[in-house]
């Protein structure tokens, strides 16, 4: 009976326990591809997941892990064949169907997409979630037109995942980056990275005002909730900011004022079940458009058993840029 290695998810007296466990391979669900993962990433959501901080995992047991990159070792799939390099993002992994802290996954091959031909295993997860998610949050900007002629932009939470590739991301193109931060011991880091200036968390957390002085041309928040609502009321007639995170909370104690009188647009930016072919447009992009030195620069590795520990920091805001997890 084969099994493997994988982070087992259960349920508990008090909540749920995550631990490194073996997992009998039979006990994979549906799928038409399986894959022997390689490398996966931390993000939030995963943090939440192991820690049980949110009811992120709705059935048990779970493998955790939303993100993979590995090779398909079988495939009934018409797209996919053994030894092709693959990535998945998503779809529901580690919270409804078996994830990605797993030596091998079982999915639907619908929702996977082709490795980059000039990106690694690594680098890919190095990327994960949070930096596919920052690529749609940019491409939404882009659709609205958004340029660096406009002015600045800005990032909230920038030392985090989502908020360390946006800016590598934006600063590649051509914008002027202002990163908004709690951590000012990271303003070299995020300099490095292509930030014109470093912005106080404190200036994006007092009482929200219906309109405020207008500082910037659009932005990335992956905070939500208070920051989100002044970055709203400080961005400047016809801007648009992208909001894809909600480490700050869920609400938004904001107005309709900069919508109705500065014509604001709010895009909201989903990752999990984003159409496959936005997916292959955004990893194309990726590929392109990042910078594999600021990626390298950006990002640490660790083995799946130290995923517990990593997944209790990242929720105490410790965690800068991205964390690769090598699998096996």
């Amino acid at each position: 009976m084969a099994t493997f290695k994988a982070i087992v998810i259960e349920k508990a007296e008090s909540g749920t326990k995550a631990a490194l466990a073996d997992f009998d391979e039979t006990n994979l669900m549906e799928g038409d591809v399986t894959v022997r993962v390689d490398y996966s990433t931390l993000n939030y959501k995963d943090g939440l997941a192991v820690t049980g901080k949110a009811p992120v995992v709705r059935r048990f047991p779970m493998i955790a892990g939303i993100d993979f990159a590995g090779t398909v070792e079988a495939s009934s799939h018409p797209a996919w064949k053994p030894g092709d390099k693959v990535i998945l993002n998503g779809w529901g992994c580690g919270e409804t169907h078996l994830g990605a802290y797993a030596e091998k996954a079982r999915v639907k091959g619908d929702w996977l997409v082709p490795l980059p031909q000039t990106m690694s295993a690594h680098d890919a997860m190095a990327i994960g979630t949070a930096g596919y998610t920052a690529m749609l949050a940019l491409m939404a900007l882009e659709r609205h037109g958004l340029t660096p002629a406009q002015g600045p932009v800005t990032v909230t939470g920038a030392a985090g995942g989502v908020g360390s590739v946006a800016i590598a991301i934006l600063a590649q193109l051509g914008f002027t980056v202002h990163a908004v931060t709690g951590r000012p011991q990271e303003a070299d880091y995020l300099k490095g990275l292509g930030a014109a200036e470093i912005v106080e968390r404190k200036e994006l957390s007092g009482p929200v005002k219906a309109l405020a002085k207008e500082r910037w041309a659009g932005g990335i928040d992956a905070v939500g909730s208070t920051m989100l609502a002044n970055l709203l009321s400080m961005t400047r007639y016809g801007g648009a900011v992208a909001a894809c995170g909600l480490a700050g909370g869920m609400d938004l104690p904001g107005s309709v004022a900069p919508f109705i009188l500065r014509g604001v647009c709010l895009y909201g930016i989903d990752s999990v079940m984003c159409p496959i072919e936005r997916r292959r447009e955004a990893w194309i992009r990726l590929e392109k458009d990042l910078d594999r030195r600021k990626l390298a620069a950006m990002t640490r590795e660790i083995g799946l058993g130290e995923v517990a520990e990593a997944a209790a920091a990242i929720l105490k805001g410790e965690v800068r840029g991205r964390i690769v997890v090598k699998i096996g």
